[in-house]
């Protein structure tokens, strides 16, 4: 990817001895409530990543990535067992839809047909409703080996699934690759006019999840000009602000920590902090292009984003209350992760300056996401 400076994978780091990429292992991971199974499938490459990927909700459970020194470590929230994911899902890694983020009162109008849709956050729609897709069983279509890794997942979500009109056939795609990229692509279609807008939920701390530290001292890159600012419930007013002179401007690299907690900023008080969309576009493109760009100076892991949708929604985990216990025995407390997720504008159906969340019969709805990791060579220092 080109753009913003960000930095390619960087000569003279230290990295582990290399490997040759393991063939991908299926393995059952639990039992549903109702007996159905839940299965994991592991992708490994030869430079030390790791991605362990759940039916469950399409999710992301782990990714090891090496830091400078080539030590490994976990830099995604989640769980060992699925009584975790049950009791306390909070979207650790999943795939959100029918339509991630945010539908005001959740309602919208489709040809003239005004929909109901699950209202799950306080008078709002949140990430496909009650039981979205992240709380769905998804079946594994196909698990390739190679150089490439990959596994593909669908989940057909039926007409009138949590409000949502027409059968959607969903697919998931992750694959990983030589270049320490993981990609993860998500198709759909449908049998009747509907809204979509799928993308990946996972929680980063490029510190590792079980290392106690918070992704405060994490340094952010967006490469947006606008923001879009929300009312009380974290719906978008409709207006694009420029991010210059403000809390949200991160053109250029800035320590997460260092204006979290600007309450004088209306914007950063309703958030609890960063919980705000970018528009880095204005419309999905063709390929990816990158979204954010962050980097954990003390561990040197640097995270790349690609995606070909318009907006990406910054989550500082403003919400995270020490209720959920992880991997590694921690309680997961705010700021313990960030999430940072490619999409169309929330509210889109409802703000047609937006742009379109409409999926038509005969098209064929996508959201390409990479991940690329990389090290810098030492510790830096950002304003």
């Amino acid at each position: 990817m080109r753009g913003m400076g960000l930095v390619a994978l960087c000569a003279g780091v230290a990295i582990p001895a290399l490997v040759q990429a393991a063939e991908p292992v299926r393995t059952v991971f639990g039992t549903l409530p109702d007996g159905r199974t839940v299965e994991e499938v592991t992708l490994t490459n030869g430079k030390g990543v790791t991605a362990r990927i759940l039916s469950w909700g399409a999710l992301l459970r782990t990714l090891d990535v090496p830091d400078r020194a080539g030590t490994p470590a976990d830099v995604v929230l989640g769980y060992n067992d699925l009584a975790g994911y049950l009791a306390k899902p909070n979207y650790f890694g999943a795939s959100v839809g029918r339509y991630a983020n945010r539908v005001r009162a959740g309602r919208f109008t489709l040809d003239g047909q005004t929909y109901a849709l699950a209202t799950n956050d306080g008078p709002n729609a949140l990430h496909g409703g009650a039981a979205g897709f992240d709380k769905r069983l998804w079946t594994i279509t196909a698990v390739t080996g190679g150089t490439a890794p990959s596994v593909t997942l669908r989940y057909v979500s039926p007409d009138g699934e949590e409000g949502y009109p027409g059968t959607l056939t969903a697919t998931a795609t992750y694959r990983l690759d030589e270049a320490n990229t993981l990609t993860v692509t998500y198709e759909a279609t449908t049998d009747r006019p509907t809204i979509v807008n799928l993308t990946n939920h996972s929680f980063f701390n490029l510190a590792g999840e079980g290392a106690g530290r918070s992704i405060l001292d994490h340094v952010l890159t967006i490469p947006a000009e606008r923001y879009t600012p929300v009312d009380a419930t974290l719906i978008p007013t409709g207006a694009h602000l420029p991010v210059a002179g403000t809390p949200f401007d991160f053109r250029k690299p800035a320590v997460i920590g260092a204006r979290i907690r600007a309450g004088r900023d209306v914007q950063i008080a309703r958030g609890h902090g960063y919980d705000h969309n970018w528009m880095v576009t204005d419309a999905p493109t063709a390929d990816p292009h990158p979204v954010a760009r962050v980097e954990d100076p003390h561990s040197g892991r640097i995270l790349e984003i690609g995606s070909n949708q318009p907006g990406v929604q910054f989550y500082a985990g403003n919400f995270l209350d020490a209720t959920a216990v992880g991997k590694s025995g921690l309680a997961y407390r705010q700021s313990d992760a960030l999430a940072l997720e490619p999409e169309l504008v929330p509210d889109t159906p409802n703000q047609p300056a937006f742009g379109s969340a409409r999926l038509d019969p005969g098209q064929t709805y996508r959201n390409t996401i990479t991940y690329r990791f990389s090290t810098s060579p030492a510790h830096r220092t950002h304003r």
